[in-house]
């Protein structure tokens, strides 16, 4: 509004002083007497003089401000509209382009008020001091154009992992005009200018891709690949943070003079958390070759000294066992010889927190006592996995598939790390041969076990009609009459 109202101010000024002093102001800012006119005096010629500056600074100055505020505005509207790193990138480009705006306008604008100024011994003296500055922060302003090249190119963005040429590693949190601030995997703060940037070799792994990891290991040359693979595939697969999408490879990578090595790819959903994925594949991975009796391999150029751990004899196994068995409310109607023969066929078992036991769905001839540690049951509910009980020592679970080789009803899980004992079809065979009484025993808490898995309740005749079921797929499975 000021702008649109200065021409008016000036007319009237020329009309004043044309009217008192005789004086007409020229398009270049002079001061020419009328034609019969004498010139005014010299206060007179310097004060009207003053007023007309006066006039054009103030017009220089409310052009640049409406510029700035123009330049500003576009400028925060363009970085609103972007988001992440890439606000980085256009906040540093804003700046620079808006500096460039500024001095352009400045001149386009002094100009159009001064046209009898010459800018050329200006510019001139600008070159000079601007080869004198820039020979004084010199690093700086390298920073600054290698961090514009390097935004333009766009190698990485915040929250990519890094990785430089001196295995130094981390997460990008910031980039700046100056350089990128990364946040390392031991949570120190890395600060690396754009200019070294510029010349250092980087590994990228984007956020926002499957990036893939590699886990080594290795073997004995006596255990078969095939197993390893098979096991060893099973194990990654549950392990949080390891992507569903793609199947995780186990591959042999070379034959060692020690045994076999091997490498597993997988790759991560979040990629930040790989070192903490890493330990937990390795810990499934031992769990998985302590519980199949595989054996790592050891250097052989040196000597391993280990004390052999004390092992249970029979007698000592079979006992602890049957005392565990003893309190389980399934093997209640069994003798006590009979409790021993079934506690010389069982085995135990451990394993690690969050590794399912048994899966829905699977084909199972087994059955599970706790020992030590807690378990889930899980069945699934409206696409997620509902939690309907929680077992801890001495309880048992799997015993359907077992007597009526039904697939598995339930997942169990391990919540911790949880030692087991697993009693097969072939170890309870025997004991239904020798007492066929002892089916219809046990089928009453079947059936009161597997009620936890309905949904809606049955009426007491449908449950009855469903034990009877119950009893006649059990000597099915077992092949009596």
């Amino acid at each position: 509004m000021i702008l649109l109202l200065l021409p008016l101010a000036e007319a009237q000024l020329q009309a004043y002083i044309l009217s008192q002093f005789g004086i007409t102001i020229t398009p270049e800012g002079l001061l020419v007497p009328t034609v019969g006119e004498q010139r005014p005096g010299m206060m007179a010629e310097t004060s009207i003089s003053l007023g007309i500056n006066f006039l054009r600074i103030i017009k220089i100055l409310l052009w640049m401000a409406l510029i700035i505020s123009v330049v500003r505005y576009v400028g925060s509207m363009i970085v609103s509209t972007i988001r992440g790193s890439q606000s980085e990138v256009s906040s540093l480009v804003k700046t620079v382009l808006s500096v460039i705006i500024y001095i352009v306008s400045f001149f386009i604008i002094f100009q159009s008020q001064y046209p009898d100024v010459p800018l050329a011994p200006l510019f001139t003296g600008s070159t000079i001091l601007g080869i004198v500055v820039g020979l004084a922060v010199q690093d700086t302003l390298g920073n600054l154009f290698a961090g514009i090249a390097l935004q333009a190119d766009q190698p990485f963005q915040v929250g990519d992992v890094v990785t430089f040429a001196n295995q130094q590693r981390g997460v990008v949190e910031n980039v700046s005009w100056r350089g990128v601030k990364i946040r390392t995997f031991e949570n120190r703060i890395l600060i690396v200018s754009n200019t070294m940037l510029g010349k250092e070799m980087i590994e990228v792994a984007p956020s926002e891709n499957l990036n893939a990891r590699i886990v080594a290991f290795n073997t004995l040359y006596e255990y078969s690949p095939s197993r390893t693979i098979q096991l060893v595939r099973e194990a990654v697969r549950g392990v949080e943070n390891v992507s569903n999408k793609l199947r995780p490879i186990v591959r042999i990578r070379n034959l060692g003079d020690n045994g076999i090595d091997w490498e597993v790819k997988y790759w991560a959903d979040d990629y930040v958390k790989h070192p903490d994925t890493d330990e937990l594949i390795r810990q499934r991975i031992w769990y998985v070759f302590n519980r199949e009796k595989i054996d790592f391999a050891y250097p052989t150029r040196t000597v391993h000294m280990a004390e052999k751990r004390e092992e249970t004899t029979l007698v000592q196994y079979v006992n602890s066992v049957s005392e565990h068995l003893q309190q389980v409310p399934l093997f209640v109607p069994l003798a006590e010889e009979e409790v021993e023969r079934l506690a010389k066929s069982s085995t135990t078992r451990v394993f690690a927190p969050g590794e399912a036991i048994v899966r829905r769905g699977q084909e199972g001839n087994s059955m599970f006592v706790i020992v030590r540690g807690a378990v889930k049951v899980q069945i699934p509910e409206n696409d997620i996995q509902k939690t309907i009980n929680r077992l801890t020592a001495n309880d048992f679970f799997g015993e359907m598939s077992l007597l009526t080789g039904q697939p598995r009803t339930a997942t169990v899980t391990a919540e911790e790390e949880t030692e087991v004992i697993q009693i097969k079809k072939t170890a309870l065979k025997p004991l239904f041969e020798a007492n066929p009484n002892l089916m219809t025993s046990i089928c009453a808490i079947i059936e009161e076990r597997r009620t936890l898995l309905i949904q809606d309740e049955a009426q007491e005749e449908e449950e009855d009609r469903a034990e009877s079921r119950v009893l006649s797929s059990l000597r099915k499975f077992f092949g009596f009459r």
